[in-house]
């Protein structure tokens, strides 16, 4: 039975990053990947181009995205955090650049086969060995310790194992949340995993005949069956479907909290920037210029590009054929409502399949995170998707991942 210094499950962002550093300080280390090439998952975000961190250099309002892990991670972001991330691939010949929206951040090439490859020359650095098409079946435990994994490859024996497999999210990647069944035999409590930042079904036909249109600044308002209202404001993505976006990924995760109560009626605003007598004011603008038109054509010029059919047809019939010289002030208010307020209607998230993170995993009470240590195990390090984490798009998790990585690699 070969036996290491450290064991690291997992080729992703955090695996590798983990692996990497274990292997600075002069630690033999064994990457295991069930995959037949590293940083599958990694090679998705941003479309390809690679989200690698978001910009927001405050370690404070960074971590004020991530709910009720906050308070644990003040700890492993005072040894890497966001400017840690920029001069680690910098110093690496893989600078950053920044979007302004959202502070997102990317590295110059665009490419993230970059990320990857730079990655993997950390790794050859630091002489670790990696084994590809390699399945972890379970984690060995001897006298109540760990002492390694048991692979299809049979047994493998090390002082320390970083798990970093992923959680449920993007399953044709390899990250299928089997890790979260060795981390219960392990004796860890573990969240039921359900998809996080995700994209939303809806009931309505004509939000789907949209597919490919996106809408931004807008506000959507969504109403659970209580009462409650969740509020936001952002770029939206109409899907075949139901609708994704920037805006709809960031608030999947209270959504999905009112879809408990049942489906949740929604309401679009195309023009948030404007009060109603102004939208009101707009729209006598272009019914002036146009007075023999019909209706339904002259709301296709009120509405945002792409949207002015669907629109139109969301209006009674009656008043889609009348000519604009005969719309009475009521007329008017019901397209200037129409518009303030499209309705749909959402009946469920997209589930694991297009889930961009799923949450779920081990309670971070249960987790040392001044070292990424298990409580229970403390040769056992648990990092990246594989605690339970809620937090948004747009570089956030990624972060996550090269911190507990970092942290979890000089501590194994």
């Amino acid at each position: 039975m070969e036996s290491f210094d450290v064991i690291v499950v997992g080729g992703g962002p955090a695996g590798m990053m983990a692996a990497g550093h274990a292997a600075e300080y002069g630690r033999r280390v064994l990457l295991l990947e069930k995959n037949r090439r590293l940083g599958q998952k990694l090679e998705l975000t941003g479309g390809g181009r690679c989200n690698i961190t978001n910009a927001e250099f405050d370690t404070r309002r960074f971590l004020s995205h991530f709910g009720e892990a906050t308070q644990f991670l003040f700890s492993p972001f005072s040894r890497f955090a966001v400017q840690d991330t920029f001069d680690f691939f910098a110093g690496r010949g893989l600078p950053l650049m920044v979007e302004e929206e959202r502070k997102r951040a990317f590295p110059q090439t665009e490419k993230s086969t970059d990320v990857i490859d730079s990655l993997e020359a950390y790794l050859r650095e630091g002489d670790v060995d990696i084994q590809f098409g390699t399945m972890v079946k379970r984690l060995l435990i001897e006298d109540g310790a760990i002492a390694g994994v048991e692979t299809n490859r049979g047994p493998f024996r090390a002082e320390s194992v970083v798990l970093a497999t992923g959680g449920a999210a993007y399953k044709e990647t390899g990250s299928t949340g089997e890790a979260f069944d060795w981390l219960r035999a392990a004796g860890h409590a573990v969240a039921e995993a359900s998809p996080d930042i995700v994209p939303l079904r809806v009931r309505e036909p004509w939000v789907k005949e949209l597919s490919g249109t996106s809408l931004e600044p807008m506000e959507i308002v969504f109403t659970a069956a209580n009462g409650e209202r969740v509020a936001k404001k952002g770029k939206l993505l109409f899907t075949h479907f139901g609708i994704s976006g920037p805006l709809i990924l960031n608030s999947a995760h209270e959504v999905k909290r009112l879809l408990q109560q049942g489906p949740v009626p929604a309401t679009i605003d195309l023009f948030p920037g404007l009060q109603v007598n102004e939208t009101d004011r707009r729209v006598l603008e272009v019914f002036d210029a146009n007075k023999n038109k019909l209706v339904r054509n002259v709301v296709k010029l009120l509405a945002p590009a792409g949207m002015g059919s669907a629109l139109a047809a969301l209006l009674p019939e009656e008043l889609q054929e009348k000519q604009v010289n005969r719309a009475t002030q009521d007329d008017r208010k019901t397209i200037v409502q129409t518009m303030k307020a499209l309705p749909l209607t959402v009946t469920g998230t997209m589930g694991y399949d297009w889930a961009v993170v799923c949450d779920g995993g081990v309670p971070l009470t249960e987790i040392d995170t001044r070292t990424m240590a298990s409580r229970i195990h403390p040769n056992l390090f648990i990092v990246g998707d594989l605690l339970h984490i809620s937090r948004p798009s747009g570089g956030y998790s990624l972060q996550l991942c090269w911190t507990t990585g970092w942290v979890a690699g000089e501590s194994a």
